[in-house]
């Protein structure tokens, strides 16, 4: 059962959940618990008994779901894990609480031991299925004096501690913390009564980024899914004291990041959150669904789960906010039960990403559909059977948070509700608030990652994603049907591909240096210049610079969407060339390219215009790449503009390619209208993970890699070509292009244009300021404009302002006169000389399409 976009985010309760927050606030803020101002009665309290319980039985399940066969495994790895935590307790040295985890110097190491401590308490807390084999009682004690040890030697002394990252000190460790203290609380009390409140006044202590040792809503630090993690070991805290005005404040401020973001009227300055288009943006300006947004997601509806039944807030509301999260954000990334890269940041150079993202949102779902009801909950559960019947990796449920999550899980698979995805298979979705766009077919996904001034052309951090440079250049990824996309992407792909190789960007041919490289630290160190780990120096100019041209969009017309980008240097290069920076920082030039995405149904037309590598150096741009198994069969087929057959050592080039992986069973087409001959390799490369992420294994990737490319040799002059991406393409399929179906109407600079005459459509992006004409279409200035013309004879419009920037844009129709059919709101037909008129109010729709339906007058 479809769960429509539209209808997903028309339910989000936005206005509603804001008030509801300023009400706890004042609730927690202006009086003492039980009593208001003046004698008024107080708001009824809640639960926090419930609240306790509930959230020992999310993560340890309870004597129902841990009498179930399908969650027994889980409740073996966990019980297994504790016992080899008590064993490293054993054998732990000097300054150890673990063994081989030294304390002191090293924060992750300080995280790691207090996860330990966490994971023992859990295996001791199973309802029904505890440590069979040990004192339970004795080993709580355990865990208890490992808190204590902690605290009293490496937590407690603020003068001491906060050293490395800000995020175990304000987020990680008290998360560890405070669960344990929740399923040891009855032992606790009884064994050491004051611990609890002594690592709730050290947690409030480390909170040095918020306000009076709690959050802020003003810094940047306490912000989207940061924040979601904050509070929700705030609430759990006040729960443990039976501190009500603490619950209330903590909900207060948890419940603003259920509201979409507005960017135009950021509430405290906030752009990180969900945005109406279903974007998720993390630090400012980073496309994050997939690893953030994950994350907020995930604790969102843990929030759904500990809140039932208590009385706090009407969980209902929360259940709408993200169940338009999951339809309107995460479905459209998730392709065959794999997250799409283009939305994961640094996280991309992690291991065991991709189908292991997708694990933690079916969990959320699984969850989220306990408290639906009727159409919706039908959705939710195709959803669940849809992504365990097409995921290639084998969805495993051990893996879930909850025990009582896999058994619901389990029951969700054995409904009658039919297999069916969240969205339609055929559809284009433009998530303007982030730079990416998602086109799908039967048989395929497009992901295309963009970057502007709003939006971060990479993320480096922590010595992760180690040469991100051209990520957000016009990169894009091809999924197929079918695949294991272990095989084509994933960290597979990031290792094997030279970063300047990426499919689909122009790159610089030049030798870059790392982060670590350049400056033999993690990051740029430089506190007379404000640059230090966490400074938004170093986020403006080293983790997650933005590029610094403002055309950056396109416009979505039903299932179809046009995208164009101007590459640019980013904001670290345009300050360095400003003399704003140091003179030891070190900053690359971009490429130059204008680029156009006209996404149909079997093709993805690509233009591009002024391909250099700028500066007299050499470029490449890449129309894609390919990773394949070493030992499997790929085929690279052609033909000529004769008919006959291209030869890889000839010297004619292709009118077409076809790229196929025999092994995995897929195709990937590629056809050329225009430019200079392609440039053909399939190399076997070996490189180590490493590479891509310090902390990754030093494990060896050995890929066949496909790439095809234009080459521009230095001090050429720019370059243009046009190709077209055909997925799953036949042999035949691609010899018919010769003949049609797709047109070129421009390519330049100023003016990109195609048509495709089966469809009826046209499109353009205007890049540059004046009048444009191309076809019956004339765009005044910079604009996206999709026109289709059906059968009937009426015509369907799409408008969008890429650049974010203007008021309005008109768009004349030459020729005989139109009548307005419907319009989308802002949006005004009129009849002028020669045509009709178009004009489209843009402003504050950040990117958005503008529709209009329209008929020959009668």
């Amino acid at each position: 059962m479809e769960l429509s976009r539209r209808s997903a985010l028309s339910v989000i309760p936005a206005a509603t959940l804001w008030a509801l927050s300023r009400t706890l606030r004042a609730a927690a803020t202006e009086r003492e618990p039980g009593t208001a101002p003046g004698g008024a009665p107080a708001l009824a309290s809640g639960d926090p008994a419930t609240l306790l319980r509930n959230t020992v039985a999310v993560f340890a399940g309870t004597a129902e779901s841990n009498a179930r066969p399908e969650v027994a495994p889980k409740l073996a790895s966990l019980r297994a894990t504790a016992r080899t935590r008590l064993a490293a307790m054993d054998g732990a040295g000097p300054d150890e609480l673990f063994e081989g985890v030294p304390l002191g110097t090293s924060d992750p190491h300080l995280s790691t031991s207090y996860q330990y401590l966490y994971e023992i308490a859990l295996a001791t807390c199973l309802p029904g299925a505890s440590l069979p084999s040990e004192d339970v009682t004795a080993v709580r004690r355990r865990v208890a004096d490992g808190l204590a040890v902690l605290h009293d030697r490496w937590f407690g002394d603020q003068s001491a501690g906060y050293y490395g990252n800000w995020f175990h000190w304000e987020i990680g460790i008290p998360a560890h913390v405070t669960r344990t203290l929740v399923l040891l609380r009855d032992d606790l009390a009884a064994y050491r009564p004051g611990l609890t409140t002594t690592y709730v006044a050290s947690m409030d202590a480390y909170l040095r980024n918020g306000k009076d040792g709690d959050v802020d809503l003003d810094s940047r630090f306490h912000t989207g899914a940061n924040l979601a993690d904050i509070t929700t070991n705030r609430i759990l805290q006040g729960a443990l004291l039976g501190d009500e005005a603490r619950i209330t404040k903590a909900l207060a401020d948890q419940l603003t990041v259920l509201s979409p973001v507005d960017p135009y009227r950021p509430r405290h300055g906030v752009t990180d959150g969900f945005h109406a288009d279903g974007s998720f943006v993390q630090h400012a300006s980073v496309a994050y669904t997939g690893s953030y947004g994950k994350g907020l997601l995930t604790r969102i509806v843990q929030t759904v789960k500990i809140l039932d039944g208590t009385g706090y807030v009407p969980v209902g509301s929360l259940v709408d906010v993200v169940l338009g999260w999951v339809t309107a954000g995460f479905a459209p990334l998730i392709f065959e039960g794999w997250m799409m890269e283009i939305v994961k940041g640094r996280a991309v150079s992690r291991t065991g990403t991709g189908y292991a993202d997708v694990t933690a949102v079916v969990e959320a779902v699984v969850d989220l559909s306990a408290h639906t009801t009727g159409s919706h909950t039908e959705a939710l559960t195709g959803y669940v059977k849809h992504i365990h019947q097409t995921s290639k990796a084998g969805l495993d449920p051990t893996s879930f948070v909850s025990p009582v999550s896999i058994a619901r899980y389990a029951d969700l698979l054995n409904s009658p509700v039919p297999a069916e995805d969240l969205g339609p298979a055929a559809s284009h979705t433009a998530f303007n608030a982030m730079d990416r766009t998602v086109h799908r077919r039967p048989g395929y996904a497009f992901a295309l990652a963009r970057s502007s001034p709003r939006i971060s052309a990479y993320e480096y951090m922590s010595g992760e994603n180690l040469m991100p440079w051209f990520q957000g250049s016009g990169a894009h990824h091809l999924y197929l049907s079918g695949t294991d996309q272990r095989q084509a992407f994933g960290i597979d792909y990031f290792t094997a591909v030279p970063p300047h190789r990426l499919a689909g960007v122009t790159a610089p041919v030049e030798t870059r240096r790392s982060v670590p490289e350049l400056y033999g630290t993690l990051w740029y160190d430089n506190p007379e210049r404000g640059f230090t780990s966490s400074s938004e120096s170093q986020n403006t100019y080293v983790y997650f610079p933005r590029a610094t041209h403002a055309f950056s969009g396109g416009a979505r017309l039903g299932a179809y969407g046009l995208a164009g980008l101007v590459q640019s240097d980013d904001a670290a290069y345009a300050a360095r060339q400003a003399g704003t920076l140091p003179e030891d920082f070190v900053a690359y030039r971009a490429a130059g390219a204008t680029r156009s995405w006209f996404m149909f149904d079997d093709e993805i037309l690509v233009l591009s215009a002024a391909m250099t590598g700028l500066s007299g150096r050499a470029a490449l741009t890449t129309i894609d790449s390919r990773i394949a198994d070493p030992a499997s069969p790929v085929a690279l087929t052609g033909g000529l503009r004769d008919g006959s057959a291209w030869q890889r050592t000839g010297a004619s080039p292709p009118t077409w390619l076809r790229y196929a992986d025999t092994g995995q069973g897929t195709a990937v087409g590629y056809v050329f209208l225009s430019g200079p001959p392609p440039v053909v390799a399939l190399d076997t490369l070996t490189r180590s993970r490493r590479l891509v992420r310090l902390a990754n294994p030093d494990t060896p990737v050995t890929k066949q890699v496909f790439t095809l490319s234009y080459e521009h040799g230095a001090g050429e002059p720019p370059a243009s070509a046009v190709h077209a991406l055909v997925p799953n393409a036949s042999p035949e399929r691609l010899a018919s292009y010769a003949h049609g179906p797709l047109t070129v109407l421009s390519n330049t600079v100023r003016l990109q244009a195609a048509a495709h005459t089966h469809l009826g459509i046209t499109a353009a992006n205007a890049f540059t300021p004046g009048p444009h004409r191309v076809g019956r279409l004339a765009v005044d200035g910079p604009a996206s404009v999709v026109l289709s013309r059906s059968e009937d004879g009426t015509y369907s419009l799409a408008v969008a302002d890429p650049t974010t920037e203007r008021p309005t844009v008109s768009v004349t129709l030459h020729g005989r006169r139109l009548r307005r059919v419907r319009a989308d709101p802002g949006v005004r037909v009129r009849h002028v000389p020669g045509g009709t008129r178009v004009d489209v109010t843009t402003h504050h729709a950040y990117g958005r399409s503008f529709a209009a339906t329209l008929a020959e007058s009668r």
